[in-house]
């Protein structure tokens, strides 16, 4: 029996032990929201985190046994991230057997100049903007990107809080810059304490984005809304949960007003009253 290297070790994992945590969550995604159809030639968007490392194995692992139909390109971004990052990265994806296409851009630079004390908005938009441009290069027609349940639920809160809308982040959109294309979410249903808890089983030393975010050296919205579920989660432990249900549940009859994207209405309980 031919010994498992690395890269075979985290796939059989991924059908066995996390298989109803990671495998089984991906593909109910895929199916629960249809992210892909037949003929499908599939952009993964490579950051070199976890996230985005795990997201590759599990495609991988869907195109060899869940019998859909579809193509895939490993794409990283680079926007200019710290000196021996990189080479992070590349060691991963090279031990994990995942071949990806490598290329450059300077968004750090403009986030120093444009946004440097709030950059996470600019950034978010200016990276999603290349890896369009990137995956259309490549002849695709969707775009996969590695946001989980978490990213879900706090972007919800981020949305309240902040922009005082209720607004979440959606499974698959369609580009508005870039027709024919679209942005698909396939680990919509994933936790990240499954996704630790994947990388720390494999040791797998993902990079950390390099920005000054992630070095903690400016403020972080995004963070105050994880320690705010965090919070939460000690008096009810499905508050999560209930968080990301209550995006499926809106009773439009109890809203005070909802905004028609279609039609650019805006329309209140006044209206009807």
């Amino acid at each position: 029996m031919r010994e498992m290297n690395y890269a075979m070790q985290v796939e059989r994992s991924l059908q066995k032990k996390f298989k109803p945590t990671l495998y089984g969550k991906f593909l109910r995604a895929i199916d629960d929201y249809q992210l892909i159809q037949p003929g499908d030639k599939i952009a993964v968007a490579m950051s070199g985190g976890k996230d985005s490392l795990l997201m590759a194995k599990l495609f991988q692992e869907a195109k060899k046994h869940s019998g859909l139909t579809f193509d895939l390109v490993f794409l990283s971004m680079n926007p200019g991230f710290e000196p021996g990052l990189m080479e992070v990265f590349k060691d991963n994806c090279l031990k994990l057997e995942i071949p990806t296409v490598y290329e450059d851009a300077r968004i750090f630079e403009v986030l120093e100049r444009e946004a440097k004390d709030s950059p996470c908005f600019l950034c978010a938009r200016m990276r999603r903007g290349a890896l369009y441009a990137l995956a259309k290069k490549h002849g695709c027609n969707k775009l996969a990107l590695g946001h989980h349940f978490d990213d879900v639920i706090e972007t919800t809160l981020l949305n309240v809080f902040y922009a005082g809308m209720f607004k979440t982040m959606l499974p698959k959109a369609r580009s508005e810059n870039y027709e024919g294309m679209e942005l698909i979410r396939p680990m919509y249903l994933i936790k990240e304490e499954d996704i630790i808890r994947f990388a720390n089983y494999h040791q797998i030393n993902a990079m950390a984005c390099g920005c000054k975010i992630a070095r903690k050296e400016v403020d972080s919205k995004r963070r105050a809304m994880k320690e705010l579920v965090k919070s939460l989660k000690k008096s009810n432990d499905n508050v999560d949960i209930s968080i990301f249900r209550a995006a499926e549940n809106v009773n439009m009859h109890n809203v005070l007003g909802y905004f028609n994207n279609d039609t650019g209405i805006k329309k209140t309980f006044m209206d009807d009253y």
